[in-house]
């Protein structure tokens, strides 16, 4: 990575630390509690991308090695399904899990659209403009669904405890654990798909980087040819050179 593109690497980053935070610490001043929002994936999935975006920013600042790939498209992958989800899901009037409008401040509503929307955005962008390209693999979209998985378990045992589920689609009180389940099958297989779109993305953009230059359309390209091919012609041969002891050699 040249230096000028590691520089704006590094601003990019830090650009996603600081939405992260202040998204965490806008919401937090409002009405929820910071251990009220830990349990929340959106909150984690936040904090993963937060904590790998110092990292490389750093990483990027000492002109060191870019992170493993697979783990960038996992923390991309899981900050891209808080967006989708809460946009597609949450917020959309259409959807069966939408949840109602909460009564926020201008701090609240701003500390949503960073986590949200913000850092999402941020983050997929860093992905696209500044990974490794050509080194995911298609098996990776199975193994990025361990988090989310991870997530749901601990959610219907934290149910149990509270009866308090973060989310909807999740909510074993209201859906059942058949319902739950029925949810968790749907999703899952979207954000496997979702992961695939990644691994395609990160391919065609592979495939672009390697292209092949195209032949030289120089002016300067025939005449070069014709003077080798004029030179082959008429360079002396090995018998007449060997007649006459005399001859010198082509420069």
């Amino acid at each position: 990575m040249s230096l000028r593109r590691r520089r704006v690497a590094v601003v990019f980053r830090l650009a996603i630390v600081i939405s992260v935070l202040a998204g965490i610490v806008l919401t937090a001043l409002g009405s929820a509690t910071l251990t009220g929002l830990l349990p929340y994936f959106t909150i984690q999935s936040n904090l993963a991308v937060g904590l790998f975006a110092g990292y490389a920013a750093w990483l990027a600042r000492q002109d060191r090695p870019e992170p493993p790939s697979a783990l960038k498209g996992a923390v991309t992958l899981y900050i891209t399904i808080t967006g989708v989800v809460y946009h597609l899901v949450l917020a959309n009037p259409a959807s069966p899990f939408a949840m109602p409008p909460a009564d926020r401040t201008l701090g609240e509503a701003l500390g949503n659209q960073f986590l949200h929307t913000v850092v999402p955005l941020l983050a997929v962008a860093d992905w696209a403009l500044f990974d490794r390209r050509g080194r995911l693999r298609p098996r990776y979209a199975a193994w990025w669904l361990a988090f989310p998985l991870g997530y749901l378990g601990f959610a219907l045992l934290r149910g149990l405890v509270v009866d308090r589920y973060p989310y909807p689609f999740i909510d074993a009180g209201e859906l059942g654990y058949a319902g739950v389940a029925v949810s968790a099958v749907f999703f899952a297989a979207a954000f496997w798909l979702l992961g695939l779109l990644f691994v395609a993305v990160d391919r065609g953009l592979g495939r672009r980087a390697v292209a092949p230059a195209a032949p030289s359309t120089s002016p300067d390209a025939p005449s070069m040819a014709h003077n080798a091919a004029s030179m082959a012609l008429n360079a002396p041969s090995t018998t007449s050179d060997a007649a006459r002891p005399d001859a010198t050699a082509l420069p």
